[in-house]
């Protein structure tokens, strides 16, 4: 089971990957430095460190879906 407190849901705009707002200083619209040629890569098990851009936080994005980002710790 994949436990959801780990999953963030992010959007693809114009070829560009967004999340609403970062879940560590909820700033809004943030852009992801996360390209969507590579959720393929992602989805088939190669991990890709992830630094938010607005408060430089890391997190390993582990696996992903039409919707979601799974991390390798808790977001929620």
């Amino acid at each position: 089971m994949i436990p959801f407190s780990h999953t963030w849901p992010y959007d693809i705009i114009l070829g560009d990957m967004y999340v609403q707002y970062c879940p560590f200083c909820t700033h809004e619209n943030v852009l992801l430095p996360l390209k969507p040629k590579e959720l393929p890569l992602i989805r088939d098990g190669k991990k890709r460190l992830l630094v938010f851009p607005c408060c430089s936080t890391s997190l390993t994005v582990i696996d992903n879906d039409a919707d979601y980002l799974l991390f390798d710790r808790a977001v929620r």
